[in-house]
């Protein structure tokens, strides 16, 4: 599966346009990492345990979406884009969106 945050693919042409598709995931955040999050809040540096709850949440949403494409029988993705929101006290989703296509390596012309 091709996947490009731009409107096309280069060096491929969409044949076919097919839908728009989208995964998302939703995840709290755990008692311990909140904890140590808290710690390293005092002192600064990166919240790698948020880091990496986050690298989960993208890869399982674009899992979802990319199931979804090849489902309606696309072999790329288009115009990905990520959006997150709050979804209780403790817990957001992460969602990520794009059009679902069928592309075709473009030709290329010699000229002389």
């Amino acid at each position: 599966m091709l996947l490009s945050n731009l409107e096309s693919v280069p060096g491929h042409r969409i044949s076919r346009q097919i839908d728009v598709v989208y995964g998302s995931t939703v995840r709290s955040k755990h008692v311990g990492r909140d904890f140590l999050a808290g710690l390293k809040n005092i002192v600064g540096g990166e919240l790698t345990a948020y880091t990496e709850l986050l690298e989960e949440s993208r890869q399982e949403a674009m899992d979802r979406m990319i199931a979804k494409a090849r489902g309606l029988g696309a072999n790329a993705i288009v115009g990905i884009r990520f959006s997150t929101s709050n979804i209780a006290q403790g817990a957001s989703e992460l969602f990520v969106y794009g059009t679902a296509v069928v592309v075709e390596k473009a030709k290329i012309i010699e000229q002389e």
